[in-house]
């Protein structure tokens, strides 16, 4: 079961989504809106990745940069969320509490009051191909859990796609002061980009197609 709360829906919801933004320094304006997920009966959700593979979902503040994941609920067995690629999941101990499922990569046990925090996206904006994650089924008991998955940009606003009118232009105020501080050369996936994925700070570093 899933239930989407609504931006500023209440005062309770603003404050959570007011300590959100605090802790992973990323303006609210960026973030969807908060999901209710409800797990039961060994209900799971297979290991996937929270970025996106199409330019269509990226029309809306592009791709989703941090994941925000809160529990509440306990789950007496099972419900861990896994992360298959993380460093040091064999490194991490698990004693039988744990499902066979988490064995299976790092993984985080569902605690009634607890957040977790991950990033999709490397600072140079490729994508962590660490954050790939999942839930566990949840064996005993139900798992409540609540997302909040925020974007590079306000989710507001819509992203122009490249096309041959407008495909030269900076998506960023501050890419003149960093093309002339050597960025373009320094971090060209986040400056330039791809054909495919092209980067916010095209005109300042002079790559547009004339």
């Amino acid at each position: 079961m899933l239930t989407e709360i609504l931006t500023c829906q209440d005062e309770v919801v603003t404050r959570i989504e007011e300590r959100i933004s605090a802790w992973t320094f990323l303006p609210p304006e960026n973030g969807e809106a908060i999901q209710i997920l409800h797990y039961q009966n060994g209900e799971k959700y297979e290991p996937h990745y929270d970025y996106f593979h199409d330019k269509n979902n990226q029309a809306l503040g592009g791709h989703r940069i941090a994941t925000v994941l809160m529990y509440l609920s306990n789950v007496e067995k099972g419900g861990e969320t896994i992360f298959p690629n993380a460093e040091g999941k064999l490194l991490q101990p698990k004693d039988d509490t744990w499902s066979d499922c988490a064995r299976n990569g790092y993984a985080v046990k569902p605690v009634k009051g607890d957040a977790l925090l991950f990033f999709s996206l490397h600072p140079d904006s490729t994508t962590d191909s660490d954050s790939l994650h999942g839930s566990c089924p949840a064996i005993e008991g139900q798992k409540w859990s609540a997302t909040k998955w925020i974007h590079v940009r306000s989710f507001d606003l819509t992203v122009k796609q490249p096309g041959p009118s407008d495909g030269c232009e900076d998506d960023n105020v501050l890419c003149p002061q960093w093309a002339a501080v050597g960025e373009c050369a320094k971090n060209p996936n986040y400056m330039v980009g791809t054909k495919e994925a092209p980067g916010f700070c095209r005109k300042s570093c002079k790559v547009c197609a004339e």
